[in-house]
């Protein structure tokens, strides 16, 4: 038997991948990015990429917006 070789998983996530993640629809992160209000964003390559440690801490310090 013989083993299948695992592609490392990236810890950068394109837009819509950080959008799926924070539950939010991925122009709601392009709005945070323009007004400054979003999470951390690094651009690789002209890409705007997230790191999955960024978005963890966005979220655990709640600044998403809510119309509750």
């Amino acid at each position: 038997m013989t083993e299948k070789a695992t592609k490392p998983q990236s810890p950068f996530y394109t837009v819509e991948e950080a959008a799926a993640f924070l539950r939010v629809e991925p122009r709601t992160l392009d709005n945070w990015r323009w007004a400054g209000l979003g999470p951390k964003y690094r651009k690789h390559g002209g890409r705007i990429v997230y790191h999955i440690d960024d978005l963890t801490a966005f979220s655990e310090r709640g600044r998403g917006f809510s119309h509750a």
